[in-house]
């Protein structure tokens, strides 16, 4: 059976792969995976403020001696003179890209315009061959429109798709005003692929001891859902790489998203939870399926029930929210 796609250019074998967590944070790991039949990696993501957290804590540790003695910091090596930045990310890129024989996206969130530039390109040297931007950010000022946050992360986008020369995703949320609006706006500055979605870690709340506390909860199939009918719209009106990631766990979900038009699937909290030959199983699955139902191949399946191939397109709009209400019965 051919279950050969394409995403982002590259002609890959099948649409399922690693998509970014800390089971790529090893050499070993990573091994793991492409053992698995990951049909490319994407790396954990590289945060632009945990570099700058790391760069002043050393200028502080070397320039803090100056209350101390004036003559000591002589006896310390200027901060230049350190090994600052991503300097263990983009060796883990290199060390990578020698071992494995599949596409290695490396993930990156900043927080400067300065910040996505810099380790973009530091990136694409390491010899990464592709860059996810892990656009994550919650505005919170009253006084910014979302106008404005859109403007901003344009400007930004095209200020790297227009540095680099490898192909350049975005992990958008599922939270702008119009997300098929900034979705073909991406589109119209290049951008090569659109990754559905980031997941945004929610904060709960220590009643007893009054502090807001940090959780994680890995994903069900439910999360999917949102996903999908993104998906089947933007399939139906893109020419942009659609990778779908959060919610995949079962041969079922996986063939769901590519009939929505994905032409990437990607997993990670079935990984994490089952280990990476999960992934493996979920593509054994869909092949089984595809030969049972008595396709040709996958990509006969992919957006075959995306909005504009959906025998009915409405189920994917408004009218489905009417739809729903109205059939509801007490039990």
């Amino acid at each position: 059976m051919n279950l050969s796609t394409k995403y982002l250019g590259f002609d890959l074998p099948h649409p399922f792969m690693a998509g970014a967590s800390p089971l790529s944070e090893t050499l070993d790991s990573v091994k793991r995976l492409e053992d698995a039949g990951s049909a490319a990696i994407v790396l954990f993501s590289l945060f632009e403020e945990q570099i700058v957290s790391e760069e002043m804590a050393t200028h502080d540790a070397i320039h803090g001696g100056d209350a101390i003695s004036s003559e000591a910091h002589g006896y310390f090596p200027d901060a230049d003179e350190f090994r600052l930045g991503p300097d263990d990310y983009l060796n883990h890129v290199r060390k990578c890209k020698e071992a494995i024989g599949v596409p290695l996206i490396a993930s990156l969130n900043g927080t400067t315009l300065g910040g996505w530039l810099r380790y973009a390109e530091l990136l694409q040297e390491a010899g990464a061959d592709a860059l996810e931007l892990n656009v994550y950010e919650l505005p919170t000022d009253p006084q910014v429109t979302s106008d404005a946050v859109e403007k901003d992360k344009l400007h930004m986008i095209k200020a790297l798709k227009e540095r680099l020369k490898i192909p350049l995703a975005v992990k958008l949320s599922p939270f702008y005003t119009s997300l098929a609006g900034f979705a073909a706006r991406l589109e119209q500055i290049g951008v090569d692929g659109l990754v559905l979605f980031n997941r945004y870690y929610q904060p709960d709340l220590d009643i007893e001891e009054l502090e807001v506390t940090r959780t994680l909860q890995l994903s069900d199939s439910r999360e999917l859902l949102l996903r999908l009918r993104a998906a089947a719209l933007l399939s139906a009106q893109l020419n942009a790489s659609l990778a779908v990631t959060g919610g995949v766990h079962t041969t079922e979900d996986a063939i769901k998203a590519v009939m929505v038009g994905a032409d990437a699937v990607q997993m990670v909290s079935a990984l994490l939870e089952h280990g990476p030959e999960r992934l493996t199983a979920v593509r054994d699955g869909v092949e089984k399926w595809l030969v049972e139902h008595e396709y040709e191949s996958l990509s006969q399946m992919k957006g075959s029930l995306n909005h504009a191939h959906s025998p009915d397109p409405s189920a994917f709009e408004r009218a489905n929210y009417m739809h729903i209400l109205a059939s509801w019965q007490p039990a």
